[in-house]
This record gives C-alpha cells, sequence and structure tokens, in this order.
C-alpha cells in the first residue's frame, strides 16, 4: 500500500481558490469601488471591457469602464469621440485594479497575483493564480548591522566592539567571538558582573565563568599591556584575532540632561560616546542584548547592534529538515551501473540500492528521500545509508503505515511520521531529533516506540522522561512530595497519552487493562533535569521532551549522560520558546539538529502534518 500523498505545507491548508467568496456585480462607477476596495477583494473579478486601444496583456483600468459606460450613455453622434476624452480628461487619476491589495478570505495576505489571459478579442479574463494560505504568520528576524558595522565592512577596518554585561552572562565565550575585532570592557561592565556572580542559576554561573577567563587574560601582564590591548588569542582561542581593552580612566561625555547620571546602562552609553570621540575615525559599535539600550543608542545617535553569534542560523527556514525530495528524473540520471541486493538486518528484510549521479553530494547520511511520480507510478521511500564521493548506497523503508507493522498499536498516518518510525524502531540510531508543529504525534510515536522496545522486545531496560520546567505563565510555587511527584504536573502530555495507547488494548478487559497500565508506569520513571549532572544512563530510553526550551549547554549536560545501548530523543516546537532571552536560531533544539545531521547513528525529522484533530490543526494555522 503506498503512503499517502502529503503536501509541503501542514495539513488543512486551503488553496486561494478553495475559500469562501462573496458573489456581487461588477461596481457601476468610479465611487463605488474606490471607497471599499476590502470588499472588492472578496468578489470575483468580472472580465473588464477594453477600449480598442489597450493592449490585451494588461489588466484594463477602472477609468477605461467609466469611459465606456459614459460613451454608451451619449446620444450617438460624430462627436462620440471627444466625449470619451472629455470624461477620461475630467476623470480623476486612473486606478489598477490589479495592483489594489487584495486580503483572501479575511486572513493575512497570500501574495496572490493576478494575471490576465487575453480570452478574445476585445476582453480580457483574469486568472488567480493558486497560492497555499501561509503556514508561517510570525515574520522570520533576521540580525542586521549597524550602518557604522556595515562601512566597516566594506572599508576593511577593524571595528571597536563594546559590550553590554548581558552579554558576556548570556554567553561566556562571547569575548573570542568577535575574530579580529577588538573587545573594550567598561568598568561599570566589570561591576555588574561582579553584582551577579553570586547564587547556583545559569546566570551566576556564567558571571563566574567570564570572571575566570578575565583573570587568565590579566594575568602575567604588565599595566602598559592593559592600556595597549591584551591579545584574545592568549588563551589559546586562534580565531580571535584581536584585544581586549578595559577602561583604565573615567571618561566622561555630554549625555542629554535628564538621563540618571548614575544608572549602569546610561554610563555605559556615555563611554562609547566619549570612545568615538578620543578615537575619531574607528569604528566604535555597543553590542547588547538589551532591546531598549539598543533603542536608546540609537535615539543618541551611537550604533548599537544585538549579539547574534550565538545564532545557529540567521533563518530558521533553513534548518535541516531530514528530508528531500528526489527529481522526477532521479532514476534516469543515476539508474546506469546501479546495484542492488537484499540484507535482513534486525529481523526486517530490506533492499538496497547503490547509485551514482550529480545529486549524490547534496544527500546527508541518514536522510530520508523520497519519490512520488506523477503518472501513477509506485513512490519510492528510502533512506541514505552511505555515501562516498558521487555514489550513496540508499535502503528501502519499512512501511510502518501498514497494520501489520503496528509500533503498540499505532501505526503512521503520513508520510513523515513513516520516517519517524523508521528511526525510533532502529536500534543502530542512537540519537533522534523530532520537530513538529502541536499535534504531530511527537510524544505519541516516542512513547509507543519506547513501549515496544521495553516491553515487547526488552532492547532497553525503562524509559526515562524528562523535560524543562518553565511554566507557560505564572508559576504556580513549589509542589509537595518526592521528585516523581513534584514532575507529574508537567508530564501531563505522556499521561495524555498513555491513556490513549492503553485503550487499544481491550482484549483483556479492564483487569487485564488495569494491570497492563500498572506494568507500564512501572517502566516509566520521570526525572527532573536539576539531577542530572553526573549520571550515566545504560540501556535506557531517554525521552527529553520540551526541548527547545533548552540552552546549548544544557542539551549538551543532558546528551553526555548517554552510556552503552542508551537511546535519547530530543522533542520540540522551536515555535513554542517559553525560556527568556532563547529565540529560534539559538534553542538547543536548534543547536543539536544543526550539530548531529550526518552522522551514521543519528537522524532527524521534521513533522509537517497535524494529525491530532480538526480542531487543533485549524488553531495551530489560524492563531
Amino acid at each position: 500500500m503506498p503512503l499517502p500523498k502529503l503536501p509541503s505545507k501542514p495539513a488543512t491548508i486551503l488553496l486561494a481558490k478553495d475559500y469562501p467568496t462573496s458573489t456581487g456585480t461588477r461596481p457601476a462607477s468610479l465611487a463605488d469601488v474606490a471607497p471599499a476596495p476590502k470588499k472588492a477583494a472578496s468578489v470575483k473579478a468580472a472580465p473588464v471591457k477594453a477600449t480598442p486601444t489597450a493592449k490585451a496583456v494588461k489588466p484594463a483600468p477602472v477609468v477605461a469602464t467609466v469611459a465606456v459606460a459614459a460613451a454608451k450613455a451619449a446620444p450617438k453622434s460624430a462627436a462620440k469621440g471627444k466625449a470619451v476624452a472629455a470624461v477620461l480628461k475630467a476623470a480623476p487619476a486612473p486606478i489598477v485594479v490589479a495592483a489594489a491589495p487584495a486580503p483572501v478570505a479575511a486572513a493575512e495576505p497570500a501574495k496572490v497575483k493576478a494575471k490576465a489571459v487575453p480570452a478574445g478579442r476585445g476582453k480580457l479574463t483574469p486568472v488567480v493564480a493558486e497560492a497555499p494560505h501561509p503556514a508561517k504568520h510570525k515574520p522570520v528576524e533576521v540580525p542586521l548591522k549597524s550602518s557604522t558595522s556595515r562601512h566597516a565592512d566594506q572599508t576593511g577596518q577593524t571595528k571597536l566592539f563594546v559590550l553590554d554585561t548581558n552579554v558576556l552572562m548570556h554567553d561566556p565565550s562571547s569575548l573570542f567571538r568577535f575574530e579580529e575585532h577588538d573587545v573594550y570592557l567598561p568598568m561599570m561592565t566589570l561591576e555588574e558582573l561582579d553584582n551577579h556572580k553570586k547564587g547556583m542559576t545559569e546566570v551566576a554561573r556564567n558571571a563566574r565563568q567570564v570572571s575566570r577567563t578575565l583573570d587568565g587574560l590579566v594575568s602575567n601582564t604588565d599595566d602598559d599591556a592593559i592600556e595597549k590591548g591584551i591579545p584574545l588569542s592568549k588563551l589559546g582561542n586562534k580565531d580571535a584575532k584581536g584585544r581586549l581593552f578595559f577602561q583604565t580612566r573615567l571618561q566622561s561625555a555630554d549625555l542629554p540632561v535628564g538621563l540618571p547620571v548614575g544608572k549602569a546602562d546610561n554610563q555605559i552609553l556615555a563611554v562609547v560616546r566619549s570612545l568615538e570621540s578620543e578615537q575619531a575615525g574607528r569604528p566604535v559599535v555597543l553590542v547588547s542584548k538589551d532591546i531598549n539600550m539598543r533603542i536608546k543608542a540609537r535615539a543618541l545617535g551611537l550604533p548599537a547592534e544585538d549579539y547574534f553569534n550565538d545564532h545557529v542560523l540567521e533563518d530558521t527556514d533553513l534548518l535541516y529538515s531530514g528530508i528531500v525530495q528526489l527529481p522526477d528524473d532521479f532514476w534516469n540520471k543515476h539508474g546506469k551501473d546501479m546495484e542492488s541486493w537484499q540484507e535482513n538486518k534486525n529481523g526486517q528484510s530490506a533492499t538496497f540500492y547503490r547509485v551514482t549521479g550529480p545529486f549524490v553530494p547534496s544527500m546527508l547520511v541518514n536522510q530520508f528521500i523520497f519519490l512520488e511520480p506523477k503518472n501513477g507510478e509506485t513512490p519510492f521511500y528510502g533512506q541514505v545509508k552511505q555515501i562516498t564521493g558521487k555514489t550513496a548506497v540508499l535502503q528501502t523503508l519499512r512501511d510502518f503505515s501498514h497494520n501489520k507493522n503496528n509500533v503498540w498499536g499505532v501505526t503512521a498516518r503520513n508520510r513523515e511520521q513513516n520516517f519517524a518510525l523508521n528511526l525510533l524502531m532502529n536500534p543502530e540510531c542512537d540519537f533522534v531529533t523530532l520537530l513538529g508543529q502541536a499535534g504531530t504525534g511527537k510524544t505519541l510515536l516516542a512513547l509507543a516506540a519506547g513501549l515496544a522496545q521495553v516491553l515487547e522486545t526488552k532492547l532497553y531496560n525503562e524509559i526515562i522522561v524528562t523535560r524543562v520546567t518553565v511554566p507557560v505563565g505564572e508559576d504556580i510555587g513549589f509542589l509537595p512530595g518526592t521528585e516523581e511527584e513534584k514532575m507529574s504536573p508537567w508530564m501531563g502530555a505522556f499521561d495524555d497519552n498513555l491513556e490513549v495507547l492503553n485503550k487499544s488494548d481491550s482484549d483483556g478487559g479492564e483487569w487485564g487493562r488495569a494491570a497492563t497500565q500498572d506494568l507500564i508506569r512501572s517502566r516509566i520513571k520521570i526525572k527532573s533535569l536539576n539531577f542530572m549532572r553526573g549520571r550515566t544512563f545504560v540501556n535506557k530510553f531517554l525521552i527529553i521532551d520540551e526541548a527547545q526550551n533548552l540552552t546549548p549547554k544544557q542539551v549538551k549536560t543532558l546528551v553526555t549522560r548517554a552510556g552503552p545501548g542508551t537511546k535519547i530523543l530530543c522533542l520540540g516546537n522551536i515555535a513554542q520558546i517559553d525560556t527568556p532571552y532563547l529565540t529560534e536560531g539559538s534553542s538547543g533544539l536548534t543547536y543539536v539538529v544543526d550539530r548531529f545531521k550526518g552522522w551514521a547513528h543519528s537522524g532527524h525529522v521534521t513533522l509537517a502534518r497535524g494529525e491530532r484533530s480538526r480542531l487543533a490543526d485549524h488553531a495551530s494555522e489560524v492563531l
């Protein structure tokens, strides 16, 4: 049975032509069109008659319609051409209908372009291009450099970056991320680092790490070297070719009257302005994670930028999806000298193909490939197992959409879920990441695969579930009980999925279902992230839920807990980040997806189609 064909966008996405449209008549005059452009957008465009001198390629303006109507209403005489000319001269500026904004069904614009195709002599038939409803309502945030920084890049000048305290506390290694440029630390930045070094929070740990780094740079250095700048490559960071400068004397600058002098942000702004006046011609740029600080600097005419060196990708649309569609002529270009054979792996027979061609270098190991011919032929679904130059070894997949291959009663409902189950049920794949919007089945698939491999095949000893305890709204305070009892309110998603998985077993009755549920509960352990450091998991099935709220450092701490025979799953949706100071580009989940791609024992799938309910799919699309 071939897998169902899936569009490239999420489920239940309507085309522009499928949206309900109201019926209406063509406006009789220009006054009927001009006041309500939005209403006109939902009315089907009627064929517009053009004058004989109009070109058939371009849609006629509304003024032409008014002129023709006026000409028809006038008596037939020899002055007909003069009447038309008079109406055209008296009419206001032409309003082109094709250029007016046309929102689709009162939602966000789908960027539908209207094209006019000649249907006959003197008639134009507007044809609306089919465009899907936009899947993303959130604009992509691309970090922009200041004009001073861009000009310095064009001229090849080295810049002097003045760091705010929050940059160092966000990324302790930020001192060495500015390549050949110099770094300047105001005295107020060091003062704020000292104020935040106490405690056991992540910010306090970062502040202490920065202090130790600065101590290593300053040690064995005389006063003259501090004044001239300390090489940032002193501690072995060869990429950092610039120098580190400290504020060694009081620098005064004229700031607008009314700004509080004692505030730390204003003192740093005063240092930036003083450096600009002292080092004329040298590009001085303030780097801060504080949005209000950057706004205040721009208002004072000072160049300011966000720190975006921690971003794995500037555009999350470029994130590795784990799936690639083969071109239609793939077998024609790669089928020459193709080899095929069958092997029995993990109790299942699979077919392998060795192909050579120009498309192979763009593939990655463990990437899923598919080809769905439009002529009705059998689709091909496979996985890249090995790449050597322009030669790749492809393996066919196990069809988990068929009921005979169900995993704990769960079958794949779409192509991406089938790819995900092939990763989850593969014992040679030690690290799996699943991305997807709400309702795509990430948790259900992971839990079903874990139960099947713990209770049926006994490949792993138990399932360990953990997640970041970041509330969506206000925190409810401390929770009573043991570690598992404190974590149980955070694990409501797993309880819901366990209830769905237990309902499928109806043979043993209520007593048998209760015994199965107790057995399952005994094999699932809920752990907190706070107590993970120093642990080693052997033969465990570790599920990290809501991994988009983890920092790259926390993800490294968790993944390095894996011992022999342990499989780690990271589930999340980078569009639902609740942690402050984390973005889609700097999330730990984005970090591991980008770093683990192409490794022979890891895999990634981005689930695109929601399978929860039609209400959830529609809500995730329009809200």
